[in-house]
This record gives structure tokens, C-alpha cells and sequence, in this order.
């Protein structure tokens, strides 16, 4: 039995729901050994990195979770002519949008009118760019505005909690159609061009917080919806966060491509130039 069957088994083939309310729950406890020891858990099987936290204690593991950087631990591109990834992630699949469809992996593609839960807005991307970008537990959790945007428009779909990561992507046929989602619309403030972020949650996620939109709770509450947003962001500026690791897809218009050294399974950080005007 291959490592990877392992992991798609051991990591989806549980009560997913119930084991993520859980998480939920558990991750916010502060009783000091309990708080103490799931850190050091955390750290030692996620490959955390602390070092370039703005805090160096925390009240509980969601705490941790949620962490914010130091100043200037992330610079921003400024270059007008890019767009800069939101987020620190692993590339996942990237490419063109083609008949309608983008990949989630090599061979399984999905329908991106499912994803948006849209077929007019699905329709404009046509011919357009996608790039996955995967965040692991470990990484920074927090995503920010790749360019200078106005976000227009939110929809939130609800869905399951399967995992995200390679060995689940590579059995689930359109699961990123099938999780807990928020497309996010937004509009560059320089050129009018649209593009769509897309917040897709996971086991021990399922929540996506915009605290400029609700301080206080996830975009679940309230239910299925589409809003319309008039909010502006600079570029870099925090949009929200994931309570755990997750997964971005970023859609921007055809006259935009990946840069040059964009590969599947590098690692890429909040900053860093993502797409290229042509």
C-alpha cells in the first residue's frame, strides 16, 4: 500500500465534518497544557516556522494558527505590471483556462462555472490564467491582495471538508467543486480588469474569515449567498485568513501569464511576483 494511499485514507476516509468541528473547538482551548502540548505537536509534524511571527506567545494552537508576521517579513512587489501571489503556498496545477475547464492535477480537470458557481462569470475567464496555490499546515495562514483591488462581489458556496492535498487530489474528481468555497470578485484599481480569488476550505478548516466584512464570524453565517462588496485593498494589504491550511486558486484575465520559473510544487511566498502583464 503506497505512503500516499495512506494519507488519502487516513485523511478522508473519517467522519470529516465532525472531525473538523472538532478541531475547531479543541484548537481553541487555552488551559495551558493543552495549549502547550498541541503547539509542540503542531510544530513538530507540520514543519512550522516561527521565526518571522510578530508574536512569540500564544493564548491557544487556533492563536498560533492564525499567527501575523513581523513587519516587513514579507515584501511586496510594487511593480505595477505583476501580480503578486496572496498568499505563502506550494504551486499546485496552472495554466489556461480552456473550453471551460482548469485542472486541479494532471488529468482531472473541472468545470470552472461549478467552481465560481457561475457560468456567465466562469465565461469571462475564458482563455484566462488559473494557479493553485496550496497552503500546508505549517505556512502562514493569512491571505492578502495581489494587486490594488476594489472586491465587488462575494459568493459563499457551503460543501464537504475533503483534504487538499496531492494523494486526495489525485482520487476526488472536482474537489475543489465539491468543498466549502468563497469566490471573491475583485476589480484592479489600474486597468478595470476583473479577477476571482477563490478561498477553498479543507478537513480541520472550514472556516474563512474576512474580518473587514464580519469581525466576528466566518462567511458561513448567513448561509449560501452571493453580495455584492465595495471594499478597496492595496496591494499586500490583508483580505482574511484560513484557520488551517487550505488552498487559493487565482483567475486572472488572458492578458496576464505566469513568470518565467513558476513551476508545479515550488514553494512561493506572500509577495512574491505570481503573474506578468504580457
Amino acid at each position: 500500500m503506497s505512503q500516499g494511499y495512506v494519507n488519502f485514507l487516513l485523511t478522508n476516509r473519517i467522519p470529516r465534518h465532525v472531525l473538523t468541528r472538532f478541531m475547531g473547538w479543541f484548537s481553541k482551548i487555552e488551559f495551558a497544557p493543552v495549549r502547550s502540548l498541541s503547539i509542540a505537536l503542531w510544530k513538530l509534524f507540520c514543519a512550522v516556522d516561527m521565526s518571522d511571527s510578530k508574536e512569540t506567545r500564544f493564548a491557544s494552537l487556533h492563536e498560533a494558527f492564525i499567527r501575523q508576521l513581523k513587519d516587513g517579513a514579507r515584501p511586496i512587489d510594487p511593480e505595477p505590471a505583476t501580480l503578486t501571489s496572496p498568499c505563502d503556498a506550494i504551486v499546485g496545477a496552472f495554466g489556461r483556462v480552456e473550453r471551460g475547464m482548469a485542472l486541479q492535477v494532471k488529468g482531472m480537470p473541472y468545470p470552472v462555472a461549478d467552481l465560481f458557481g457561475s457560468t456567465d462569470e466562469a465565461a469571462a475567464f475564458e482563455g484566462g490564467w488559473y494557479v493553485t496555490l496550496r497552503l500546508t499546515a505549517g505556512m502562514y495562514h493569512r491571505f492578502h491582495a495581489p494587486h490594488d483591488v476594489v472586491a465587488e462581489q462575494l459568493r459563499y458556496i457551503s460543501g464537504d471538508t475533503w483534504n487538499v492535498n496531492p494523494p486526495t487530489l489525485a482520487r476526488i474528481e472536482r474537489l475543489f467543486c465539491r468543498n466549502e468555497r468563497a469566490p471573491i470578485t475583485v476589480r484592479m484599481k489600474t486597468t478595470g480588469e476583473r479577477m476571482v480569488l477563490v478561498p477553498v476550505a479543507a478537513v480541520l478548516v472550514a472556516s474563512i474569515r474576512l474580518p473587514w466584512l464580519d469581525e466576528s464570524f466566518s462567511i458561513r453565517r448567513g448561509g449560501a449567498r452571493t453580495e455584492p462588496l465595495d471594499h478597496a485593498f492595496a496591494k499586500g494589504e490583508e483580505m482574511g485568513w484560513f484557520e488551517h491550511g487550505s488552498t487559493i486558486v487565482v483567475f486572472a484575465p488572458s492578458a496576464w501569464a505566469p513568470v518565467a520559473g513558476l513551476e508545479t510544487g515550488r514553494t512561493i511566498r506572500l509577495g512574491e511576483p505570481l503573474l506578468r502583464r504580457l
